[in-house]
């Protein structure tokens, strides 16, 4: 079976300052669906997000952020856990950290435990320690961490899943003649170093980290795909019926 890592970001898991439970149990019922060709890592933002919906705190003091991403990952977690029980599957949390993919044994033991997780028929469902570490709260992003954990773990595929719909031949907030790049083998290198812009008040991405992500895994022939994540009918087009309608492929192939 292909090994596919699917990342969600906060954007598309949170509305209103709320976790958008509509948007999970879509996203829930695709994977469902999804593991039963494939095996599937979940790479999941909204910790925080979750965390602010029970405690408001001010999400500007790092320290805040990091007891809000302690509050919400039980929170995240059991609202994961209820809506795949109804397809009779079981979770798993995996908290790691960027630093963890830097060393040859913390990677073997992570893949380990996936590896473990998986063969027995559990979904991890993996996020970024906030609670305990401040440089992704800062600076980062789930997109690297969602490639570094698409590398490690042998998976095949990177399916980001985002409130960017796609990879454009300019911005498409900004023109209207934008054109959706359908498959992409390269990234330029000046793409890459311009600033990222995330558009919800949880995320801490944009097309950049994507991009990166993106390059990241081209680097190492994993396939990448860039769609939305708020209407769900591309990527079950593209996974579940062989079509590719919208969204970008990034991959060395052709």
């Amino acid at each position: 079976m292909r090994r596919v890592v699917v990342k969600v970001g906060s954007a598309v898991l949170t509305q209103n300052d709320a976790i958008a439970l509509q948007r999970m149990r879509n996203l829930v019922d695709f994977l469902a669906e999804l593991r039963k060709e494939n095996e599937v890592i979940l790479v999941s933002s909204g910790a925080v997000a979750a965390g602010y919906t029970a405690l408001r705190l001010d999400r500007a003091i790092l320290q805040n952020k990091q007891a809000l991403a302690s509050i919400g990952q039980p929170i995240l977690m059991n609202k994961y856990a209820k809506k795949f029980a109804e397809h009779d599957i079981l979770t798993a949390q995996v908290l790691v950290t960027a630093a963890n993919f830097n060393d040859d044994d913390e990677c073997r033991r992570v893949k380990d435990t996936i590896d473990t997780l998986l063969s027995n028929g559990v979904i991890p469902i993996i996020n970024e320690n906030d609670a305990t570490t401040t440089k992704e709260l800062v600076v980062g992003d789930n997109d690297q961490l969602s490639a570094y954990v698409a590398k490690h773990t042998a998976s095949s595929l990177l399916i980001i899943l985002s409130d960017i719909d796609a990879y454009y031949d300019k911005d498409p907030r900004k023109f209207e003649d934008a054109k959706i790049l359908k498959i992409v083998n390269s990234i330029d290198a000046d793409e890459l170093e311009k600033d990222a812009n995330p558009n919800s008040t949880f995320a801490t991405g944009g097309i950049i980290t994507k991009l990166k992500a993106a390059n990241y895994l081209l680097t190492h022939n994993i396939d990448m795909v860039l769609t939305s994540g708020y209407d769900l009918s591309n990527i079950r087009s593209l996974m579940l019926e062989g079509e590719h309608r919208g969204g970008t492929l990034f991959t060395r192939g052709f």
